[in-house]
Formats: C-alpha cells, sequence, structure tokens
C-alpha cells in the first residue's frame, strides 16, 4: 500500500499537478493539506476525476483557508472531521481528518503555524497538538499521522538552524510536543529510513530558496510500530515541487509491504545544489 501525503497549497491551483501527479505515483491512499476549498466546492472540482481514478474521498474544508482531506482506493471508513478537544481559533478551523484504510487508521493534519513564539496563536498550537496526541492515543494500534506539522523536529531539518533562531517551527516546546505524540510510540520513517541525509519537504517560493536547496523537513509521516515495521520506502517526491506551478511542498510518500520504485529514496530526485555554509543565508522574511 502506498501512502502520501501532500500540502499542495490550494487544490484549485494544483489541479494540473495533482492530477497527473496521481496517474503518476498512484498512491492508494493520499492525505491532502491547505485544500483552501469548502467541502462542496472541493466535490464540484475534483469529485469525477478522483471517482474515476477508483478514489473516495473524506474532506473537511472552509473555504479560502486551511482544509485537509483524504483519497483512498482501499476503503474510507469511520471517518472523523477535526480533533476532539482541541481548541478552536476565532472560529473553527479545518485542520484534521481522519479514515480507516485497509485497516490503518489515517490522519491527515494541518498543524497551526504558531505565527510567533509566544504568541497567542502560538500557545493554540500547543494546545491543539497535545489534543491531537490525546486522540491518536485513544486510538488503535495500527496508525500512521501524516502532513503539514509545521515542526521541524530536530536542526537537521532546516537548512541553517542559525537562520531559524526566533522563528517558530523550531522551538523547545513545539519540539517538546512533537516529542509527547511521538512517545506514544510513533516512528518518524522517512528520518528513521534516512537517518544521516539533507532532507527537505518544504522550500518558500521566495528568494530561489528551492534552487539553492534552502529548506526545511516539516511534513512529516509518523507510524505505529506495526505500520513502520510495514515499511519498505519511505521519501520525498521532490519532483513534484520542480516546474511550473508548484506548491511549496513537495510529496512524502510511503510505501508499506512493497516498494513499486523499489527503495529510491531519500529524494527524489537528489538536488544539485550543495549546502550553504553555516550562516550564509538568511530567510526571505529576515532580509
Amino acid at each position: 500500500m502506498r501512502i502520501a501525503t501532500w500540502n499542495v497549497n490550494s487544490v484549485r491551483q494544483r489541479v494540473p499537478r495533482l492530477l497527473p501527479w496521481l496517474d503518476e505515483r498512484r498512491p492508494d491512499v493520499v492525505c491532502l493539506q491547505e485544500t483552501k476549498l469548502a467541502d462542496e466546492a472541493f466535490a464540484e472540482l475534483l469529485g469525477a476525476e478522483l471517482e474515476g481514478r477508483g478514489y473516495e474521498v473524506a474532506a473537511h474544508g472552509q473555504g479560502q483557508w486551511n482544509g485537509v482531506a483524504i483519497l483512498s482506493r482501499v476503503g474510507l471508513e469511520d471517518v472523523v472531521a477535526g480533533v476532539a478537544g482541541a481548541p478552536d481559533w476565532e472560529v473553527p478551523e479545518a485542520r484534521a481528518v481522519a479514515a480507516t484504510c485497509a485497516g490503518v487508521r489515517v490522519h491527515s493534519l494541518y498543524v497551526p503555524n504558531g505565527r510567533q513564539p509566544d504568541s497567542d496563536h502560538y500557545r493554540y498550537k500547543l494546545a491543539w497538538l497535545a489534543a491531537l496526541r490525546d486522540v491518536v492515543a485513544a486510538g488503535p494500534a495500527d496508525a500512521i499521522v501524516l502532513g503539514d506539522m509545521n515542526i521541524a523536529p530536530a536542526d537537521d531539518d532546516v537548512f541553517d538552524p542559525d537562520a531559524y533562531i526566533g522563528q517558530t517551527h523550531v522551538t523547545p516546546p513545539e519540539r517538546a510536543a512533537l516529542g509527547e505524540l511521538m512517545a506514544l510510540g510513533l516512528h518518524d520513517v522517512v528520518r528513521d529510513r534516512w537517518p544521516g541525509e539533507r532532507i527537505f519537504t518544504y522550500w518558500d517560493y521566495r528568494a530561489g530558496m528551492f534552487h539553492k536547496d534552502l529548506g526545511m523537513r516539516i511534513d512529516l509521516a509518523l507510524a505505529s510500530a506495526p505500520v513502520a515495521a510495514r515499511v519498505r520506502a519511505a521519501w520525498v517526491d521532490r519532483q513534484a515541487r520542480k516546474g511550473s506551478g508548484p506548491s511549496d511542498h513537495a510529496p512524502v510518500i510511503v510505501d508499506l509491504d512493497e516498494a513499486p520504485d523499489g527503495d529510491i529514496g531519500p529524494v527524489v530526485p537528489p538536488p544539485s545544489a550543495k549546502p550553504a555554509k553555516r550562516g550564509s543565508a538568511k530567510l526571505p522574511q529576515a532580509r
């Protein structure tokens, strides 16, 4: 079974990239984030195309912001939208949907950004993650948590830790919250498979960050032990970030039981840019 997660940053804008990608990579389960469409609009835009490819859909959207979905060709049962016990931010936000696909509980997540350390939104992020932990803890043993976690688990998951001083995504409380979720027995299957590799999933559109390979690894696949034991390949589909009209995120692909493309990771294709010297590059917003 091939499971993928992709923050598409507006599914309406990404249709010319999404549909050919589905045909090429042929995932059995796809978790989407930042769909930015209400459920009715999502169905109108993609319903026929996805049905023709054999996908059932569980969408949880709210219009121009946020939005998540699960597409499945291997069953879609016990769908739950949202995270029980999680706080809201001004209005209820569409940030999570879960379903059981071929016996595995799949969570598609778009974790709050946090905006600035110690801000109200940052505290909202931490509370949201705490509620998520409780939901996953109460769930079945066979589970996988996928999506844009908006946290880089370690300094090796950003192009330069110095560039992120004072920024969200890398602070000790955020990493501790992620650690508490993983303490349930979840495995970061990409990093476990490629412990020493330079791997990113997100590159800012600005300042040529993608071409310079100045990115972050914030799109994660966290699998429970029974699911992690089935992993045969885990990799970042960097090809989907190239070309015209891409998302600023690349898909992450996890193959269970068999790997149709072989164990080809960690990043496909690998970047040609050499790692920047520490302290030589800044975030676009810091320029």
